[in-house]
């Protein structure tokens, strides 16, 4: 008897194949010519962060500051999402301590010693908007919505975070969010001062390269005292120390010169010199 080209043994078919499952949600680095590039994954619930992710934000940025190769940092979400704020499920288990966790990363990376980016596309919400507004400068997509939502939860908002916002749009404008836990959309955020510009969705990923290039190729002393002055009155003894560092580092000189000569600058000042 020749056998059925088509037919198969019985073994062979699954009535219930089994669909892959989902990657585990994690955080990716990449880093490229002085940049990186840090990624908030967990497609399955629009990137919102495990109690693991939160811990290792603060693990991958002290990784970052130490590499004297990485001039600059954007933080971005996988896919089409930056980030839909803390795993609500992990909340629910009772772990107090995890709540702790969004604000010890946030602080980490508000005080990450280089210039950052939140690249951010659709929902930029809850711990999300938290880690949007601990970057230095924020760029979004037309089509990104932005929202703190402590108030849909009863959650009392934490002071840090609370102020930062604050410094970002004002009083008026963060009692709105939190008091009411409304989305905005892109164009609100950046006439609030939420997002510093708002771009094509198309074309945010090709910008913030861009500039991010633009930020490597400036002066680190200049960023790193202006980041220092910049997060709240600073001491003599600092202002000394920059002071100091500006008339050792030759930066000034340097551009001075290239500026003469039509070039481009070649700084050489690191953190640590």
């Amino acid at each position: 008897m020749t056998p059925d080209p088509d037919s198969h043994p019985p073994h062979l078919h699954d009535p219930h194949p089994r669909r892959p499952c989902p990657p585990c949600p994690h955080l990716r680095l990449d880093t490229a010519d002085g940049i990186a590039t840090v990624t908030l994954s967990n497609p399955a619930k629009r990137n919102a962060m495990t109690p693991a992710m939160w811990r290792e934000l603060p693990r991958l940025l002290r990784r970052c500051a130490a590499d004297t190769d990485v001039r600059a940092l954007v933080l971005t979400g996988d896919g089409d999402t930056f980030c839909a704020g803390a795993d609500i499920s992990a909340l629910t288990e009772g772990d107090e301590a995890s709540k702790g966790l969004a604000v010890a990363a946030e602080d980490a990376l508000a005080g990450f010693p280089k210039p950052t980016v939140a690249a951010v596309r659709g929902y930029c919400v809850g711990g999300g908007c938290q880690l949007a507004a601990a970057c230095d400068l924020r760029f979004a997509a037309e089509e990104a919505f932005f929202g703190v939502t402590p108030a849909r939860l009863g959650i009392v908002y934490p002071p840090s975070s609370t102020q930062r916002l604050v410094s970002l749009v004002g009083p008026s404008t963060a009692k709105y969010l939190l008091f009411s836990a409304e989305l905005i959309d892109a164009g609100r955020a950046l006439r609030t001062g939420l997002v510093d510009e708002v771009l094509p969705g198309a074309e945010l990923g090709k910008r913030v390269a861009e500039f991010a290039r633009v930020l490597v190729s400036r002066s680190r002393l200049t960023q790193a005292a202006a980041k220092e002055f910049a997060a709240g009155p600073a001491e003599a003894e600092r202002v000394a120390y920059w002071a100091r560092q500006a008339r050792e580092s030759g930066e000034a000189a340097e551009g001075v010169a290239a500026f003469l000569e039509r070039r481009e600058p070649r700084f050489g000042w690191a953190p640590g010199d």
